[in-house]
């Protein structure tokens, strides 16, 4: 398996054909939600970038861009980022929240909703590719 940057076009493309391969697999759902997310310090094309996170149909998509109507935006730096959604650190995560790393506009309790669902063993396998082929 070759291996891409985390969000270069490359990695966006890989990324989006391992979900799709895996797409109504799953047997837990998130709660719902739309968060945009600015991605800071981002090492080449452009400084930052947008995606977002969509789990409104009962599945995770993240995609490029922002969309009109998010609950909350979400602004964090490049190795954060890669930390909290390839690494699945945690701890990294709470420590830059309280860092000030991680900046949130918007309605907090549906990020903090997030994290009390556990992922379900195709979610897992999922992930564990995604981190597979990033380099």
């Amino acid at each position: 398996m070759s291996k891409h940057e985390f969000l270069s076009e490359e990695w966006i493309a890989a990324a989006q054909a391992i979900r799709e391969d895996y797409a109504g697999t799953s047997t837990t759902s998130p709660p719902p939600m739309k968060m945009n997310v600015v991605i800071t310090e981002v090492p080449f094309d452009e400084s930052t970038m947008d995606a977002h996170i969509d789990t409104t149909d009962g599945e995770m998509t993240l995609d490029m861009g922002h969309l009109d109507s998010a609950d909350l935006t979400v602004t964090v730096d490049y190795a954060t980022a890669k930390a909290i959604f390839i690494d699945q650190d945690q701890q990294a995560s709470m420590q830059a929240f309280m860092a000030g790393k991680i900046k949130v506009q918007g309605d907090m309790t549906k990020m903090m909703a997030m994290q009390t669902v556990q992922p379900d063993p195709a979610q897992v396998e999922m992930a564990t590719k995604i981190a597979e082929m990033t380099a």
